[in-house]
């Protein structure tokens, strides 16, 4: 039976925090799981155990991720689960692949909303995950799940069914949880994909396709994607030009990436990321100074000097290169449009 939290221990607002507490719910969860000795399960977010303790009980082996030190050392103290491997940390900065470098793991958890979208991409970047089952908002996962034509399919969707299968599981409504979010959620099954190396190489010019396309979704292609390709290339490509970027099923995006990889590098799309955040920096930095120039110190801490100077390096060519394929704006994959 799902305990509800101590008085003493309340959700905190920065983490995400909602703790499930409903048995029925857990009990569907973790049969959707199926969680089965030998299995190399590994847990994001336990909070106060509700799934934690009957996925342990039937694997007999469990590691957890907690980035809450209370709640983990809560967890390290709990009478019924004594030999639970804990790792306290920020799961956005784990390196899964080396939790079982010799064979599979399967991942699950009741993420935090607000992280939902990188997390994912972050482990959908390792390739010895076999499953994922996640509790997220109910509009994320009909995101995720969506087809062509309709309003919910969009950058998001193309991103990750690129990577992996997706597959509804349940609905959850609010009650079910302490405290109750404000949104209905959902329990969704990835089954990342096999790709190769050169499957896993396209994912930047993919995603720079449907940022691109995606920006301007009501536009048809032939606009939407005029910065990056001329009519002609794309008709040469078989593409319909009145169409829109939510007509377009994922096979074409796949070959509109492969199109843009074969005439830009991959630098060539680090450049222009950098430059592109730059320029939305010095924006926001602009309208601030506009409307309130005694708090010119924008979000980040970074002042207007450091903005000018880093504009004045990009001038001269000096650009720093990132080197993994998630710097490529997954980060604002939550802003799908």
């Amino acid at each position: 039976m799902a305990l509800p939290p101590p008085i003493y221990m309340k959700a905190r607002k920065r983490f995400g925090q909602n703790f499930l507490v409903n048995d029925h719910i857990i009990n569907s969860i973790v049969d959707a799981i199926n969680p089965q000795e030998g299995d190399f399960l590994v847990e994001i977010g336990p909070g106060h155990a509700a799934l934690t303790r009957p996925v342990f009980e039937r694997a007999k082996a469990l590691t957890a991720i907690e980035l809450d030190r209370d709640l983990a050392e809560r967890l390290r103290h709990h009478p019924f689960l004594q030999g639970l491997k804990l790792i306290e940390a920020d799961a956005q900065r784990v390196d899964f692949g080396s939790l079982n470098p010799n064979g599979k793991i399967r991942v699950f958890g009741n993420l935090p909303y607000n992280i939902t979208s990188p997390l994912i991409f972050h482990l959908l970047s390792f390739s010895g995950i076999s499953d994922m089952h996640f509790m997220l908002q109910k509009e994320v996962v009909e995101r995720l799940a969506a087809g062509p034509g309709s309003k919910d399919y969009g950058r998001l969707t193309v991103m990750a069914q690129y990577h992996a299968q997706v597959v509804p599981v349940l609905v959850v409504p609010p009650s079910s949880f302490v405290p109750p979010p404000k949104v209905m959620s959902a329990v969704v099954r990835l089954l990342p994909k096999d790709l190769s190396s050169q499957e896993r190489e396209l994912s930047p010019f993919l995603n720079k396709i449907t940022t691109t396309a995606f920006a301007a979704r009501r536009k048809t292609i032939r606009n939407s994607l005029g910065p990056l390709f001329e009519a002609e290339e794309l008709s040469a490509l078989g593409i319909d030009l009145d169409k829109r970027a939510e007509d377009l099923p994922l096979e074409v995006f796949v070959k509109l990436a492969q199109a843009l990889q074969a005439k830009r590098s991959l630098s060539d799309l680090e450049q222009e990321a950098q430059s592109e955040a730059l320029d939305k920096q010095q924006k926001r930095l602009q309208k601030l100074h506009d409307t309130a120039p005694e708090n010119l110190e924008n979000q980040s801490g970074q002042s207007l000097k450091a903005i000018k100077a880093a504009a004045a390096q990009k001038k001269k060519g000096h650009k720093r290169r990132s080197h993994k394929f998630d710097d490529f704006d997954f980060n604002d994959i939550n802003a799908d449009l």
